[in-house]
Parts: structure tokens; sequence; C-alpha cells
């Protein structure tokens, strides 16, 4: 058929100029949402490939469709790869994103009902890490932990006394807005001394523990899930890794369990993900995004904002603006103006609502990608604080918005 091979511009004008506006917000704007990164390339055209075309329900050798000898090829690449990158026995890479790949976890190892200890949401965890309005605090019984009110860092002893206490099935250690590295050794050892499972959900700093600036959890945790397309700088997925004894019940409650046919063609782009991180010059990239979110941290701080945990092991930071006078949605709109993407934040123990909290979230690992280093994040924050400071003033916001595009030309992503 002739339509097949017709260009996008000439089978659908509309969304070929929305992917042309897109592309041309991300050239113009830095993205600071700690969650999210700028592809390569050869990981858009991988998932941009006739994988898209193919079905195929089962694991390599073991499909129940036909025609699937190209695609175990590539779904064990895949495998392989992650297994070299993180050390692991066994790698999962069909999971279509990171909260299903953590329902799996929960499935292959809980019951509903049981008992699951993991890190509150307003204190830096994640929705699926037992929030009430999500299936992991519909279907288990969730405790929590929090961080200490002073310093906002996680208190093992803290979190050992409410392990002894609660004798969970289950201890989960990750985060979505926590800046500080993690004692994966000591929740392991909390975990053995209660008989739990250990969970790591290491889906923000996946690419900083690929690249060896953060320790790796794999070796020491039953079983860690990560997205690939934050710091891991791959497709919108995720990936589960395990020790051997978990292998079969966490392959068959990702399919049939949960899922049905993979997304070949986004694996096959986490397989480039994969191969690009096992490089030397990602390692570098990965000392580089944690030195631009501290010289992010310590130029806010000189401004007189207060940083969460009083700087950052990683590449997020949260920022309580209370001393500013401004909540986090009216910062995050101040800071769309001047073509700066932020995400708002609630803050431990924060008396607002979480639709409009006091704070918020910064990142540095697309930035980071652009070729972006510790002088342009000064700069950035700079911009940051004029934004803030006259987030009512359309006149300033306009001149800052053009110096962000200037700084952005230097830096150009794709073009």
């Amino acid at each position: 058929m002739k339509s097949l091979t017709q260009p996008l511009s000439q089978v659908d004008p509309d969304i070929a100029g929305l992917i042309a506006k897109e592309a041309h917000r991300q050239e113009e704007g830095i993205e600071l949402i700690a969650s999210e990164n700028t592809v390569s390339q050869a990981v858009l055209e991988a998932m941009g490939s006739v994988f898209t075309n193919k079905y195929s329900e089962g694991y390599s050798g073991k499909r129940y469709y036909g025609g699937n000898e190209v695609v175990d090829e590539m779904e064990s690449l895949a495998v392989n790869r992650a297994k070299a990158l993180f050390g692991a026995e066994h790698v999962n890479v069909q999971p279509l994103s990171g909260s299903p790949a953590n329902l799996a976890v929960y499935m292959a190892v809980a019951k509903p009902g049981d008992k699951v200890l993991g890190l509150k949401l307003d204190h830096g965890g994640h929705l699926s890490h037992g929030h009430p309005v999500n299936f992991s605090g519909l279907m288990y019984n969730f405790v929590q932990y929090e961080v200490d009110e002073k310093t906002c860092r996680i208190d093992m002893n803290r979190v050992r006394e409410v392990a002894l206490k609660e004798r969970p099935r289950m201890i989960i250690a990750g985060f979505s807005a926590y800046s500080r590295d993690i004692d994966w050794k000591a929740f392991k050892s909390i975990a053995d001394e209660v008989g739990a499972v250990t969970f790591g959900d290491i889906a923000h700093i996946a690419g900083l523990i690929a690249g060896k600036a953060l320790e790796n959890p794999v070796p020491i945790f039953d079983i860690v899930t990560t997205t690939t397309h934050k710091t891991l700088r791959g497709p919108r997925g995720a990936i589960i890794m395990c020790k051997s004894q978990f292998q079969k019940d966490i392959d068959r409650t990702v399919f049939p369990g949960i899922q049905g046919g993979p997304h070949d063609h986004v694996n096959a782009a986490k397989a480039v993900c994969f191969q690009e991180a096992l490089q030397p010059s990602f390692q570098e990239y990965a000392r580089q995004v944690i030195r631009n979110a501290q010289a992010l941290s310590a130029e806010l701080m000189s401004r007189g904002y207060r940083v969460l945990t009083d700087g950052t092991d990683n590449h997020l930071l949260v920022v309580d603006l209370r001393s500013k006078d401004l909540a986090g949605k009216a910062a995050e709109v101040a800071l769309d103006k001047i073509g700066i993407s932020c995400s708002r934040s609630t803050i431990p123990f924060d008396t607002r609502k979480a639709m409009d909290p006091s704070g918020i979230r910064l990142g540095s690992p697309a930035m980071t990608t652009r070729g972006m280093g510790e002088a342009e994040a000064r700069l950035i924050g700079g911009f940051i604080d004029k934004a803030i400071m006259k987030s009512g003033d359309e006149a300033v916001l306009a001149r800052i918005h053009g110096d962000v595009k200037e700084l952005c030309k230097r830096f150009p992503l794709y073009l």
C-alpha cells in the first residue's frame, strides 16, 4: 500500500505540526523536571521501528505467536545488557511503566491485605508505595516511615522501630522526591531482622547507579524495579531485576498475570539505552548530573532559599518556598513563563494541599544531557530566583524568557 511509505506530514499534518511544535518547545526551554530526560536519536529510531508491528506474548523461546525469532534475539539482548549494567541475576524487561512493574512485585511476593512498609508520599515516597488512592494502598496494608522533621532525612533507627513493631511482609526503599543517598545495607539488615522481602524502587536514580555514581542495591536487595526514562535516559518503560529465587513468580506475574503482549519497539529502545549506559562516557554523565544538581542547590541556598536536607547527593532537590511567600503552583506557573519546566512538590509535614503545595522539585538530568555544566546550573538558579521574586511582573518574566532562549541556543538538542 502506497500509504505505508508516505511521510507523517502528508498523512497527518496536524500531528506532524504538533510534533514539530513540541520539538521547538523542548529546544527553547530548560527541562528541570526530575523525572524527565532527553533520549538520543538512536533511542528515538528504535522506538519508531518495525518492532511495533509484532505481537509477542510470552518470553524468548516461549511465545504464543509465531514469527518471533527476531523479537527473541532483541529481547534477549536487552535482558543481557541490563544484567551486565546492574549486576542482576534475573531481569524482566517487559513492564510497560513503573507503577505496573511495582504492581507485579507486590502480586508476586505478597497477598492482598499483607503488610508492607514504605516511605510516605509527602515525605518523598511515591504513589505506588502505599498511598491510599493508589492500588498499593487499596490492596495492601501499608505502614509508612517518615523523614525527620528537622533534617528531612530518613532516620534508619526510626525505620527499624517501625519494622520491629509492624513486622511487614515487605520493606520498600525508594523515592520520588528525596535528595539523599539511601543506606541499602541498613534497609537489608532491618528486613533480615524481621524476615521481610527487600524491594528497591530506583526509578529516579537508576542512571546514577548505572553510571557508578551511587551505590547499586541490585546485588543487595531481593527485588529492584526501575523506569528507563529518567536518569537512565531511555524510552518510557520499566524493568524488574531480582534474585533467581523470585524469577518465576515475577515473570508469570508480569505475563500473564498483568500484561499481554510486550511493547517490542520500546524494549528495543531499552536495549539501546542499556548499551549507551554501558559506555564509559555515561559514567561521566552521571557524575555531572550530580555536580549540576549540587551547583543549582548551592546557588539557590546562597540566595536565601531553603533546600530540603541542605543539599543533594543525587539529581534532584526540593525547594521550600514558604520563606518567599509563594506557593508551589504559582512558582511552577512563573517558571513556565520563562521557559523553565519544573514540578510542584509537597514538603514533609506540609500544611498545604497536594495540588498547591509549599515547594517545587527541580532536577538536573535533562539539562546535563544537553551539555550544560555547573556554570549553567548557577545561571539557571539566578533565572529561577528572579522569576519567583518577580512572579507578577510579566515584563520581567518576558526578559528572563529571552535569556533562557539564548542559553538554550548554545546547547541544542536535535537541531
